[in-house]
């Protein structure tokens, strides 16, 4: 949108996108688009840096009982505002493999009109007469074919809020009895990823940057170099606050996106 609006610090329309401040780990990173604005700096080490690594490989079990006994999720500002009142709802799917957590995520494809080849929980708009956790089940079964009836619902993130919907979010963890069985759904999924909590919980491939958005507010943007792809923006705030639940280095309302 800055892009567009031609607002100073960002890239117009078919000017080159900044490059990191820290460059990608060797053989990490993807082609997702980062629409980085002039400026960018380098932000500070994942809340987890100080974790020993024999304690960065959490099971299943671990994150149900990091997510047990949490206050309510903090609220987003957007929806606390009451201007908004239908969220979106996301699902982390999570299951164990080799004694170690999993996570589900999606490539979206590079046809949609927004979020193009972005990787992100599945999930979407919550329907009238659903519940966020209806909403985020639906939208996994219609996107990965994900079995509802396999997935508990094991606990709720804090709410988010994006820039560019003007929606809330409200992200879901659900755990699975196993690596489940998926099929994308060629209109909106370009692949399905299973990824180890225990590669997210690496500090070599976690990255944060500040920007400076157009209102003048500096703001932390999360990344996650995968192999082959980068997941960043909402998904890695999300994810972040997930691992850092689990880890023990971060607690409600430390979701840290705006």
């Amino acid at each position: 949108m800055a892009a567009e609006r031609r607002l100073p610090g960002w890239p117009g329309p078919g000017e080159r996108i900044p490059a990191p401040p820290v460059p990608v780990p060797p053989g990490r990173g993807g082609v997702q688009h980062i629409p980085r604005p002039h400026g960018a700096r380098a932000g500070g080490p994942p809340p987890w840096a100080g974790v020993p690594a024999s304690d960065r490989r959490p099971t299943l079990a671990a994150v149900r009982g990091a997510l047990a006994g949490l206050d309510p999720p903090v609220r987003s500002v957007r929806e606390t505002l009451g201007a908004i009142t239908r969220p979106a709802a996301v699902l982390a799917p999570l299951y164990d493999e080799h004694r170690a957590a999993m996570v589900v995520l999606t490539r979206r494809t590079w046809s949609l009109r927004s979020h193009r080849g972005e990787v992100s929980f599945p999930g979407g708009r919550v329907e009238p007469g659903e519940t966020p956790a209806d909403g985020a089940l639906r939208e996994a079964k219609e996107e990965i074919d994900l079995d509802p009836s396999a997935i508990e619902v094991i606990g709720e993130l804090d709410h988010l809020a994006t820039v560019a919907s003007g929606s809330f979010i409200v992200p879901l963890v659900g755990a699975l009895p196993g690596r489940p069985h998926t099929t994308p759904n060629p209109a909106e999924v370009d692949l399905v990823l299973h990824v180890p909590l225990a590669e997210l919980l690496d500090p070599a491939i976690y990255r944060e940057e500040i920007w400076t958005f157009p209102d003048g507010v500096d703001r932390r943007i999360f990344f996650f170099e995968l192999v082959g792809d980068t997941l960043w923006g909402a998904t890695a705030a999300m994810l972040r606050q997930l691992l850092g639940l689990v880890t023990g280095t971060l607690g409600r309302g430390d979701l840290d996106h705006f």
